[in-house]
C-alpha cells in the first residue's frame, strides 16, 4: 500500500506540471511591452498574399460619380465594363508585385492603400485620361483569443477602421475565464513581433481599446489559471482506478483471512 500511495502522489505531481497547457503567448512580469501611441494607428501596408479589389475610372472618377448616381448616360457600355471589372480581385505575389491588366506587374507591397492607389493611377496614365483608382484589401483578418480554450475566432475586417473593442465584440466578447486587465495586441512588423499591453478592466482603458487593428493582428486575452479544477479533472480517472484497485486488494485480503 505504501508503494501505491507513493505512486499516486507522484502521479498527482506529474499532472500538476501539465495543467493550463492551453495558455499561450506568456510573458514575464517584467516583460517590456511596446508603448501605445500615435504610431500604433499607422496605416496598414500591403503584404504578399493580400487580395486586392480594384476599381479603376477615368477623368478623375467621373464615371464613378455617374454610376453612383445611377445614371449611365451615353457611356452605358463603358460603365458596364467598368462595373464588371470591379468584381475581379488581384493577389500580391511573393515578390510584392500585382499583375494588372494592360500594364503588367506593379510593385505594391510595403505601400499604404493611398500610396498604392497613387502608384496604380501613375501606371495607367498612358492608358487612360486622368485615371482614378479605388483599392480595397478583401482578405484582411484578425485572430482573437478571448480567454477560453477552444473559442478562438478569425475575423475578416470589413472596413479599415475596426478597433480592438469592435474586434472583441465580433468575437463574442471576453469569456468568463478571460482577464480583461491582461490583453495583448500582437502585431508583426517585418521580422519582429510587437506586443502591446491593454487593461480594459476600467473605463480609462477605453482609449487603448480604440486602437485600430491591422491585418494579421492577434488579440490575446490572458486566462485565469484553473489549477485545482484541472488537477482534479486529470486526477479523477487515476483516483477511480486506485479506488477500484484498493477495493479489490482489500477484498482479496479479507478472503485470505477467512481461509
Amino acid at each position: 500500500m505504501w508503494k501505491l500511495a507513493t505512486s499516486l502522489a507522484l502521479s498527482i505531481l506529474f499532472v500538476g506540471c501539465t495543467v493550463n497547457q492551453d495558455l499561450m503567448f506568456r510573458s514575464g512580469a517584467d516583460y517590456a511591452y511596446e508603448k501605445l501611441n500615435e504610431t500604433t494607428n499607422e496605416a496598414y501596408r500591403l503584404a504578399p498574399n493580400d487580395r486586392l479589389q480594384l476599381q479603376l475610372f477615368s477623368n478623375r472618377g467621373q464615371r464613378l460619380m455617374a454610376m453612383t448616381a445611377g445614371s449611365v448616360e451615353e457611356n452605358r457600355g463603358d460603365n458596364l465594363f467598368q462595373q464588371q471589372r470591379a468584381m475581379f480581385t488581384y493577389r500580391v505575389e511573393l515578390d510584392g508585385t500585382v499583375e494588372l491588366p494592360e500594364v503588367g506587374a506593379v510593385k505594391l507591397a510595403g505601400l499604404t492603400l493611398d500610396e498604392a492607389e497613387q502608384t496604380i493611377e501613375a501606371a495607367y496614365e498612358s492608358e487612360y485620361v486622368d485615371p482614378y483608382a479605388l483599392l480595397q484589401v478583401v482578405n484582411n483578418r484578425v485572430l482573437v483569443f478571448p480567454g477560453e480554450a477552444g473559442q478562438a475566432t478569425v475575423i475578416t475586417l470589413q472596413n479599415q477602421n475596426t478597433t480592438v473593442i469592435e474586434a472583441l465584440a465580433q468575437a463574442g466578447g471576453i469569456r468568463q475565464r478571460g482577464r480583461s486587465k491582461q490583453i495583448k495586441l500582437i502585431r508583426q512588423r517585418g521580422d519582429e513581433n510587437l506586443v502591446y499591453h491593454m487593461d480594459l478592466s476600467t473605463v480609462e482603458g477605453l482609449k487603448d481599446a480604440r486602437i485600430i487593428v491591422q491585418a494579421n493582428d492577434i488579440i490575446y486575452v490572458d486566462s485565469n489559471p484553473q489549477v485545482v479544477r484541472e488537477v482534479l479533472a486529470d486526477v479523477s480517472p487515476l483516483a477511480q482506478l486506485v479506488t477500484t484497485f484498493t477495493s479489490l486488494w482489500l477484498t482479496y485480503q479479507v478472503m485470505l483471512a477467512q481461509d
